[in-house]
């Protein structure tokens, strides 16, 4: 990772970015009003990465009593295998666990092996899958990992 990368917490104005990055990496999944609901919702915590004033990557999740649910993990296309959504993931992981969390829940498309490797090199295990979850017909596998 270069030297100019930070780590922040992101926040309602940065949607646009957050949208931005989300079309480019997962294809648009959510909108700019979700975007902006996500950033603004008191139990969400929301983290990025920015190279000077570019948003490379984002990992969010939701605190619901002690687990973290973590609703998106994104890497820009051109900046992935150089280990910004690790750094992002854990990054997540402990927050979450200072704020609380026992447990992280997600889930997968079961065909992105990159993700699936991510999750696995940061301790998470197949707990179940969900048939037919995506719009596309794909199946997503939950993955669960222990945080304390």
């Amino acid at each position: 990772m270069e030297s100019q990368t930070t780590v922040t917490t992101l926040g309602a104005g940065d949607a646009k970015a957050c949208r931005d990055l989300d079309e480019a990496a997962l294809g648009g999944l959510w909108t700019l009003q979700q975007w902006t609901h996500e950033l603004s919702e008191a139990q969400r915590i929301c983290l990025g990465l920015f190279d000077g004033p570019r948003l490379v990557a984002l990992a969010c999740g939701w605190m619901v009593v002690d687990e973290l649910h973590i609703t998106a993990v994104a890497v820009a296309p051109e900046r992935r295998r150089c280990g910004f959504g690790r750094v992002l993931l854990e990054a997540l992981l402990r927050r979450a666990a200072d704020d609380g969390a026992r447990h992280a829940t997600l889930e997968v498309a079961s065909c992105n092996a990159a993700a699936l490797a991510l999750y696995s090199n940061c301790g998470f295990e197949t707990a179940g899958c969900r048939r037919n979850y995506y719009s596309d017909g794909r199946d997503a596998l939950i993955q669960w990992r222990k945080l304390t």
